[in-house]
């Protein structure tokens, strides 16, 4: 399995970043990780945004979707024709507040370009070699943390949360641990999200091989934060930055 951060910013892109999204390439399976502002031009640099298998939206805040309307544009002015429609599955509800922002004929052409499916906690959505299994966690109602795994390997991504039960039991045996570090020290508890210390506390108690962080407040300190989580953690740390890769093979696990 094979992970590329094409957004790594919190809220609002900083210069050079993009917000929240990430491309996982598995046998048989090419998807997105939420899609916030940036992703797209990001993506179009390694991958063709027309060849995507899925989009998994994990929650209601439009730095996680707003480059799905971008999406939408190239899938339906593809150079070869109308492409689609893909797979976009998110929480309950999302799609059709999506499409209160397009006029009519923008609403039929997203309806063209995808086929919205609901997420469900703890349902595993299969993919070629991928299963994505969503895990409620608390954030804004309902926001989901995902579970990623395929061609032997475990990737879980956090999404927006704090350090509750539901990220605790979705980030166990992570290979990969993609974890939110939106907060500076000082505001810890001040907004539902976790700091760079919270974030390495979770992958120590869960058991992770790697921690990346990510969803990071553009004015945070990307040296402290690293050093905090690696305080925190005990193994290895990275604050991501846009087009980092992460490939998790069993021969990587061996070699830990």
């Amino acid at each position: 399995m094979r992970v590329t951060v094409l957004g790594s910013g919190a809220s609002y892109p900083g210069a050079r970043h993009a917000c929240a999204g990430h491309f996982v390439e598995a046998t048989g399976a090419r998807v997105l990780l939420d899609c916030g502002n940036g992703v797209l031009s990001n993506l179009a640099c390694i991958s063709d945004p027309v060849g995507l298998d899925a989009v998994f939206i994990t929650h209601n805040h439009p730095d996680h979707y707003a480059d799905v309307f971008t999406l939408q544009a190239a899938l339906r002015y593809a150079p070869e024709g109308p492409a689609g429609p893909v797979p976009l599955y998110t929480p309950k509800g999302l799609p059709e507040r999506m499409k209160s922002l397009l006029s009519a004929r923008g609403a039929k052409s997203f309806d063209d370009a995808f086929v919205s499916m609901p997420l469900e906690a703890g349902v595993p959505v299969i993919l070629g070699a991928l299963s994505v299994t969503p895990i409620e966690v608390e954030h804004t109602a309902p926001t989901f943390a995902l579970i990623v795994e395929g061609d032997d390997a475990r990737l879980v991504y956090t999404a927006d949360t704090t350090p509750c039960g539901g990220v605790r039991t979705a980030a166990s045996g992570a290979d990969l641990l993609l974890a939110e570090a939106t907060l500076p020290e000082a505001y810890e508890g001040v907004a539902p999200h976790m700091t760079a210390t919270q974030a390495g506390e979770l992958a120590r108690a869960a058991g992770a091989r790697a921690l990346a962080l990510v969803h990071v407040w553009p004015s945070n300190d990307r040296e402290a934060m690293a050093r905090l989580a690696s305080r925190a953690f005990g193994g290895r740390v990275v604050v991501a930055e846009e087009f980092d890769v992460f490939d998790i093979t069993p021969d990587a696990r061996k070699d830990d």
